[in-house]
């Protein structure tokens, strides 16, 4: 029994160096191993119970050397399970003094932790095991109280109490009290970043500490995750990205990186304001509309319409007319003495050719004004019959229509129509008047 119970203990001891490689959630395994006390006084057979609990000098019995090792493991809300194999020499048994006893002991534990994380982190333990003393054993309950006190994340010291309570009258009841070192391990760091991946933000990729373990692979100090720019250093303004023009655009939307430019044309400039990049601007130092590529609208007669707007723009008109000249009442006037001198062969549409010269001086003027549109009308006197005056008349205003459309007049432009006798501005009782009757007029339509 007694080798057995080495056994035991070496057992443990390399159980839990062999679990430091063990990896599961933050530190889940802790390994305390130190020295160990026991003392069977103060458990009610030689006195009141707990009394002289740590009257060590008189009832103490210790190794001096390491006489204890446990491992555990959290479970979770605060719990972890575990062994711990002991060994001691027993020389005191309450006021009596014995031969140097063997004390072996394996034990289960479970633990609660009160607060986890903490640097002062006190528990209660309970649990159960086989004793023995002098090869003699039995099985006890336990129950204990202790604290441990870490340096660091991972090591620290730790000091336990516990009651054994032995199920055999022949095995004494006894306190085992424990001070050593405790190490927490076993936490799983994928990435190898030093930050374990139930903390770790970005488990498969080696990250800071300052990121919760996730990287910043161009060092600009925004993680790679915020990053629009991961493998360029930028500004936290720029969403981690470079702006190497200064203008507020990053570079990755920048259409001219180099050159400052505005927002809403992509990073370009534009030097004239006009809201034309100037790559884009075919007259980049004077303001111009998009649509006619930056550059400024002529107005190539200089009459106040631009040329995009001008139905004349060769001819000064007026913005009213939409830039083509306006027909006056002198000019109008003017039309009509020249078109009441047309001469006909008497009867007849035909124009004579004496009439020539005036047809000209109508056509100078109608070519002045390309846009506007014209009646040619047709008058006689009342001499014969109304029918054929009538017929007379319209025939003569299609004449006149059709001489000046041959002669470049666009035809949209002229309409003819005959009234025969109907209009007179003078009596036909009279031969001068019925010769003012005979006449063609070019009025204006409006």
């Amino acid at each position: 029994m007694k080798h057995l119970s080495k056994f035991l203990v070496v057992i443990l001891l390399v159980v839990g160096v062999n679990n430091i490689q063990a990896q599961d959630e933050n530190n889940p395994w802790q390994v305390s191993f130190g020295v160990n006390a026991i003392d069977t006084y103060p458990t009610g057979d030689d006195g009141g119970f707990g009394s002289q609990l740590f009257n060590a000098t008189d009832h103490w019995n210790i190794l001096p050397s390491i006489s204890y090792v446990g491992v555990s493991k959290y479970v979770g809300s605060g719990f972890s399970v575990g062994a711990r194999g002991s060994l001691n020499k027993i020389g005191k048994l309450g006021d009596m003094s014995v031969d140097d006893l063997s004390h072996y002991a394996i034990d289960g534990t479970i633990k609660y932790n009160f607060i986890e994380g903490t640097v002062i982190d006190p528990f209660i333990e309970i649990g159960g095991g086989y004793t023995w003393i002098d090869e003699i054993g039995a099985g006890t309950a336990n129950g204990g109280v202790g604290i441990n006190f870490w340096f660091t994340d991972n090591i620290g010291l730790t000091v336990q109490t516990t009651y054994k309570h032995a199920f055999e009258d022949y095995l004494a009841k006894h306190w085992q009290h424990l001070a050593g070192i405790a190490v927490k391990f076993g936490g799983t760091d994928t990435d190898g970043d030093g930050i374990y991946d139930k903390d770790d933000a970005c488990p498969e990729v080696a990250g800071l500490e300052a990121f919760n373990g996730c990287p910043d692979a161009d060092g600009d100090g925004i993680e790679d995750s915020k990053d629009a720019c991961p493998n360029e250093a930028g500004s936290a303004e720029m969403n981690g990205c470079p702006d190497s023009d200064g203008d507020g655009v990053a570079d990755k939307d920048d259409k001219c990186p180099d050159v400052a430019g505005l927002a809403n044309l992509a990073g370009c400039p534009d030097a004239d304001g006009d809201g034309v990049a100037d790559g884009d601007d075919e007259c980049p130092n004077e303001a111009g509309p998009a649509e006619n590529k930056g550059c400024p609208w002529p107005d190539s007669d200089g009459d106040g319409v631009l040329d995009k707007d001008d139905k004349c723009p060769d001819v000064a008109g007026t913005v009213a007319n939409q830039g083509c000249p306006e027909v006056t009442e002198e000019v109008q006037k003017q039309l009509n003495e020249y078109a009441r001198t047309i001469l006909f062969d008497t009867g007849k549409s035909t124009i004579k050719a004496e009439s020539t010269s005036v047809m000209v001086d109508i056509i100078t003027i109608l070519k002045e004004y390309p846009t506007a549109k014209f009646t040619v009308e047709g008058h006689t006197d009342s001499v014969g019959s109304q029918k054929l005056n009538q017929s007379l008349s319209e025939s003569r205003a299609l004449s006149v229509k059709e001489f000046l459309v041959d002669k470049g007049i666009e035809e949209f432009r002229l309409s003819a129509v005959g009234y025969g006798e109907d209009k007179p501005i003078a009596s036909n009782n009279t031969r001068s008047g019925r010769k003012e009757n005979r006449r063609v007029e070019i009025n204006l339509v409006k």
